[in-house]
């Protein structure tokens, strides 16, 4: 797409209205100290009550944390169209984004201060699509089997109905937090 065509004083008409979603986030560096100071669960239990900031990619996809405990985690996730793919459904990269964040984030409440994960490897099933009549997205994610270099997870999401819209496995590698 041109920057012509991007430009909403130039859409066709044909486009209708331009819609727009603004996102705000605070500094990713406060969370990132805040969690040296933090077992996971201690930093997810800070975002979820306002003490950090949450991460810049929970604005932009809409997510909160509902729920914690020691190896899951709830989360909510609004949709609107701002994450409709060219077939008028939610992107899968949402429902993926979605999935490996509550995956690794049920990892990080059960990993000690000092340690920190990534996603080694994030198995993704779609199983209906979603759309704005989906309503608020759940997802939840629960350790499988924690390690000390490899951790185990899977993740669920859900549709305001309750009906299972993609699940996932995950692999997640399990390191010290590099000195700064």
């Amino acid at each position: 797409m041109t920057a012509e065509l991007a430009s909403a004083d130039q859409s066709p008409a044909g486009w209708g209205e331009p819609r727009s979603r603004t996102v705000t986030w605070h500094d990713p560096r406060i969370t990132a100290a805040g969690a040296l100071e933090r077992s996971g669960l201690e930093t997810m239990q800070a975002i979820r009550d306002g003490v950090l900031p949450p991460p810049p990619i929970a604005m932009l996809m809409q997510m909160d944390i509902v729920d914690l405990a020691q190896g899951r985690v709830e989360f909510s996730c609004l949709v609107d169209e701002s994450v409709y793919n060219p077939i008028g459904v939610v992107h899968g990269g949402l429902m993926c984004t979605l999935l490996d964040t509550v995956a690794g984030c049920a990892v990080h409440t059960t990993l000690p201060q000092g340690l920190a994960y990534t996603s080694i490897e994030l198995k993704v099933s779609y199983l209906r699509p979603v759309q704005l009549t989906s309503g608020p997205l759940t997802a939840i994610g629960t350790v499988v089997k924690p390690g000390r270099r490899v951790a185990f997870a899977e993740g669920e999401v859900r549709d305001a109905a309750g009906r299972t819209v993609a699940t996932a496995s995950s692999s997640l590698l399990v390191f010290p937090i590099p000195a700064p």
